[in-house]
């Protein structure tokens, strides 16, 4: 195989003691780009009983060790021994106790790199005993109370879904870190301890449902959020019924019904372009404008300047011109099948796709096409389709389509395949007395990279890479695209730690003032479908013409690393949602609901973009290559549904947990009220027997029907009680939390500090932000490298604040930047207020 085909972690050999989902995960990511694997589980099989481990577990070798028996653990050293990264899952302190001390290890090969993955921060001294499975991380980080306006104006609280969204951010996360360890390892020789809290990785996954703007103006409150304040101030009960609440949604933000009475999502708020389109396609906007529809030219004034009562492309609208907009759209919708209308707005450049079921998502033509969704023959399922990787080169993405079956293995097979890839490594870094001391830098210090994305899954890929030091030069166009919800409001979180330019690309000085800033980077970033690439100059010749070396990131909608059908289509986090299924299970097929977290798989989409940086930086580092990395929305839902996205011939039904009204995934596993709330217990039928000796539910073994007997048992206490006797019996159990709690517990003024030292938690309160509001926001924390530094960025600086400061950087004199903004070549703002009135 030559060297441009190989895979960029060829060569790096992983031990995985992970369990469930996110250690394993993490592991498989790895495998998946190149690395060579050793999966160990304990004698009586994986912890999780499930499928899903067909697809954890590829490309694998797999074998049975008991480490409490010193055959066993002497066997686990000696593989750990020809290891690059050991990664483990379990609980703090449990590797340790079983002999397996990765301090001690790494004082005696500084070149290890370790990664734990607990479920609650090992400096949590609350909670890091806790059983800490998916459902109970979940219930004790808010993800079950907070789950948007629907379900509060519903009155269905708490809410259970069984996404295991943190354990799929924990893996994107873990995996970036360990990549970087890596990158840094071939400057120094030395590797790192790591720990990505589960907890913490769902509170970053969260973000922007988290945080908190004092202040904020009533136009960016949508007609939801003033129907649940007026209910609250009129003491009215939250009981409005699905169909009721379709009322209050966004003509553009909502679920249609279609001629063949499927459903499809048509999301096109906040962008001029994509609403009028979406009116001219269904045929209606010549009448609406007929019928007065206002258009304001600049979205940015404040609103007691516009010369009109609203505008197309501002979110959300107001009632009245809502209900006149979906009146008319609904009879448009109707007119075609959902299919039809979902080939007509992808055709169309608009953002909308027809609701599907996850099995009709591993099954599709286009996921299929496009290895979203590749081919596995599993040695115990046969046949199976499985996600497709979750980010990958655009140079070998094929070399990534043929994964290999999981494979049983004896220990001398698992140790001599460690040493044979050993002794073929090109050792390129330090190594022995030549391994540098600990530079306490970030991984990414000195990278400089240019940002051109917009909207939340690309800003947040650039914002995430801020943290390892990188510098991060955010590039938006003279006038925006989209109005200041989704333009300016999301950018708090998106544009963190970024230097801020308007230039006007299309003109050509920009165009020279663009090609200058390329120059300057390391790293170009955009989110884009495939077909903007030769227009932009950013194909892979036009791009290396100007900057020879300079890496390129793409993220996009409905790319996979084949072209598929749907490849140029765009759209946002909430179309793959309703595409792949997700919408379907949250709120049942028939009347399908947004997943309720914003960014649900926008923010995991941005993570997963900067471990394809990080790889692509430490894959030229060795080798001198220079890749085009990518991945996708669609990649990120089948990371977000691995315990759901997969199909083989005999599979169970697709019949998991759905539906508004589902509790948990099974009657052990469940919410149940108490005397004076709500717990949500985690247990299955092999702990019945520990589940009997607590006080209160001596008779569960006897019971005809358990989810009666509980929950008649549960209401006789407090659930602090009740949390109390199953956590000493160890059992999983957590009360469920909102996220206000946990702010209101674990914030602090911002300073200089990011919170990898707090616990599971840490939200930092910014009193001066450039906004002019108060800002608290969950911190960049939840990786936590023992060696190198976490950076605390600064707040979003408004969008052109460093315009005269970056084109300086590039060679521009006073005299030209002045001449540009003046010309509109280039800005100083949006508009007169960064989050307008």
């Amino acid at each position: 195989m030559n060297n441009n085909n190989q895979l960029p972690l060829t060569g790096v050999r992983v031990v995985d003691f992970g369990q469930q989902i996110a250690g394993p995960a993490t592991a498989m990511t790895l495998a998946d780009l190149g690395a060579t694997v050793i999966h160990i589980d304990p004698p009586q099989g994986p912890q999780w009983n499930h499928p899903a481990n067909a697809i954890l577990n590829r490309n694998k070798r797999c074998l049975n060790l008991d480490l409490k028996t010193r055959n066993g653990l002497q066997q686990a050293l000696s593989l750990i021994e020809q290891a690059d990264i050991v990664i483990e899952s379990f609980r703090p302190g449990v590797m340790q106790r079983l002999g397996i001390d990765f301090g001690q290890l790494r004082a005696e090969r500084p070149e290890l790199i370790t990664l734990s993955v607990p479920g609650f921060a090992s400096n949590d001294e609350l909670r890091r005993e806790w059983k800490a499975t998916e459902a109970v991380v979940a219930a004790t980080s808010g993800a079950f109370t907070d789950m948007g306006f629907n379900r509060v104006l519903m009155g269905i609280e708490p809410s259970f879904s069984p996404l295991p969204l943190g354990s799929s951010y924990a893996t994107t996360l873990a995996a970036s870190s360990v990549v970087l360890a890596l990158l840094e390892r071939e400057k120094t020789g030395r590797g790192d301890s790591i720990e990505v809290p589960v907890s913490a990785a769902l509170m970053e996954g969260l973000s922007y449902n988290s945080y908190v703007v004092e202040g904020l103006p009533d136009r960016y409150k949508t007609m939801r959020e003033h129907e649940i304040e007026y209910r609250k101030a009129n003491n009215i009960k939250m009981d409005l019924s699905y169909d009721d609440l379709q009322e209050y949604l966004d003509p553009f933000y909502r679920t249609y019904e279609c001629a063949d009475s499927r459903k499809f999502y048509c999301v096109c708020p906040s962008h001029r372009n994509h609403a009028k389109r979406a009116l001219q396609v269904l045929g209606i906007y010549d009448e609406l404008v007929a019928e007065g529809l206002p258009d304001v030219k600049d979205l940015h004034q404040p609103i007691a300047e516009w010369e009109g009562e609203t505008s197309i492309g501002v979110y959300p609208l107001p009632k009245k011109w809502a209900d006149i907009i979906s009146a008319k759209m609904k009879k448009a919708f109707l007119t075609r099948t959902s299919e039809e209308w979902g080939v007509a707005f992808g055709e169309g450049q608009i953002p909308g796709a027809p609701h599907r079921t996850t099995q009709e998502w591993v099954n599709n033509e286009h996921t299929n096409a496009a290895g979203l969704i590749v081919e596995v023959d599993d040695p115990e399922y046969g046949l199976m389709k499985q996600p497709g990787p979750f980010t990958w080169f655009e140079h070998n993405a094929e070399q990534m389509l043929t994964p290999q079956p999981r494979k049983k293995v004896s220990f001398d097979e698992a140790l001599a395949e460690l040493k044979s890839v050993a002794q073929a490594e090109r050792v390129t870094r330090p190594v022995g007395n030549a391994i540098q001391p600990a530079s306490g830098k970030g991984w990414l210090d000195g990278l400089r990279v240019l940002d051109l994305t917009n909207v939340i899954a690309g800003p947040h890929s650039g914002a995430f890479l801020s943290r390892f030091g990188a510098e991060v030069i955010k590039l938006d166009p003279v006038t925006p695209l989209y109005d200041p919800l989704i333009g300016t409001l999301f950018s708090f979180q998106t544009d963190m730690g970024k230097k801020k330019a308007l230039v006007d690309i299309m003109t050509t000085e920009g165009r020279e003032a663009f090609n200058r800033l390329v120059r300057s980077v390391d790293l170009v970033l955009i989110n884009a479908p495939s077909r903007q690439m030769i227009p932009l100059g950013l194909d892979h010749d036009s791009l290396q013409a100007v900057n020879p070396g300079v890496l390129f990131c793409r993220l996009d909608c409905l790319g996979g690393p084949r072209p598929g059908p749907k490849t140029n289509y765009i759209g946002y986090d909430d179309i793959i949602q309703a595409n792949s299924g997700i919408m379907s299970r949250f709120g049942g097929p028939d009347t399908p609901e947004e997943h309720a977290h914003l960014g649900t798989l926008d923010v995991n989409c941005g993570f997963a973009a900067g471990l394809g940086m990080a790889v692509a930086i430490y894959h030229k580092l060795r080798t001198g290559i220079v890749s085009r990395v990518r991945t996708s929305l669609s990649a990120a839902t089948n990371l977000a549904q691995i315990p759901f996205a997969f199909d083989y011939e005999g599979r169970a039904p697709f019949d998991e947990p759905s539906g508004r009204n589902v509790q948990g995934n099974h009657e052990l596993s469940h919410f149940y009220e108490t005397s004076d709330g709500w717990i949500f217990l985690d247990s299955d039928i092999s702990e019945l027997n520990k589940l009997s000796a607590i006080e209160g539910l001596e008779q569960i073994v006897h019971a005809e029907c358990i989810s009666d007997y509980l929950t008649t048992a549960f209401k006789q206490a407090v659930s602090a009680y009740w949390v109390d006797v199953l956590h000493s019996a160890d059992i999983a159990a957590a009360v469920p939390n909102s996220i206000e709690t946990l702010r209101d517990q674990y914030s602090r003024v911002a300073d200089g500090s990011v919170g990898v030292d707090r616990g599971s938690y840490a939200f930092s309160i910014h009193p001066d932000h450039p906004s002019g509001h108060c800002l608290t926001q969950i911190d960049h924390y939840a990786i936590r490298p023992v060696e190198a530094r976490i950076k605390a960025v600064s707040p979003a600086e408004s969008f052109g604040h460093s315009t005269r400061e970056i084109l300086r950087s590039v060679g521009y004199s006073e005299i030209e930047i002045e001449s540009m903004i003046e010309r509109k070549i280039a800005g100083l703002a949006w508009g007169r207020e960064f989050l307008p009135s």
